[in-house]
């Protein structure tokens, strides 16, 4: 459970200002058709987490336990600095949506753009770090992606502009870097 938690967490903090939520904006001002969108936005980022966390766990098993824990935490540093560096997105995806329609383009294009993104990269360090816990680390990395993108898709941009990013990412930020130095320093208490 502590897993779940903290990928939750995490993941709906990283998420605050990332292109896959600016892409929820896009989309729900494109199409105005919530639940595909959303349903698209749960699938894409159900098989996208899955195949993250399969990775760290693979990387795990691959990796001695004194190497996987200073690439865990150096990853976690690393991280807590891209999460300061706002994310923009460019619309690549926009040609999809007639041929596959708002559920089939919203799931291409949230798929696609996960891709090396930052709550992905984080989806490969819990998966990691929580292997024996795989299945509650994708679970809590998709509901954090669905409690960060869902709000976007019904509440658009007049939400976003109201949410205080510089805060929100500084906390995550800061939140990623504790992670990290406990990693580096070996506390297994809370982490």
């Amino acid at each position: 459970m502590n897993a779940f938690l903290i990928a939750t967490a995490l993941v709906a903090l990283a998420e605050m200002g990332d292109k896959t939520q600016l892409l929820a904006f896009l989309l729900a001002a494109r199409f105005r058709k919530p639940v595909p969108i959303v349903a698209g936005i749960f699938v894409a980022t159900i098989v996208n987490h899955a195949f993250a966390g399969a990775v760290g766990m693979w990387l795990t098993q691959l990796i001695g336990a004194e190497a996987m824990r200073w690439i865990l935490g150096l990853s976690f540093i690393a991280m807590a600095a891209w999460i300061l560096v706002p994310d923009t997105m460019d619309n690549e995806e926009g040609e999809k949506e007639h041929r596959f329609g708002v559920f089939g383009a919203t799931t291409i294009a949230f798929f696609l753009a996960e891709m090396g993104d930052k709550t992905q990269i984080a989806t490969v360090a819990l998966g990691a770090r929580y292997a024996a816990d795989f299945v509650w680390v994708i679970c809590g990395t998709t509901l954090g992606m669905m409690l960060a993108n869902v709000p976007a898709v019904y509440l658009g941009n007049h939400f976003a502009q109201k949410l205080p990013l510089k805060l929100i990412h500084g906390i995550c930020a800061a939140i990623f870097a504790a992670i990290g130095v406990f990693v580096l320093v070996g506390s297994t208490g809370i982490i």
